[in-house]
């Protein structure tokens, strides 16, 4: 049981490595730009940051 857990806490740390460079490296090339449609599902691509912030905004 001891190498199974052992295997498994190692693949685990690989994973979480793995993760944490994948995200800081989109984070720092602004490549999530790239790979997120959320901007093109809200709408927003095309408009100047005034407009942008507008439709965040509550309505009363």
């Amino acid at each position: 049981m001891k190498t199974m857990e052992r295997w498994l806490l190692k693949v685990v740390l690989i994973q979480l490595v793995l993760l944490l460079t994948v995200q800081i490296t989109l984070h720092l090339t602004k490549g999530e730009l790239f790979l997120s449609k959320v901007v093109q599902y809200e709408g927003v691509n095309n408009m100047s940051i005034e407009e942008w912030i507008e439709t965040f905004k509550q309505k009363d």
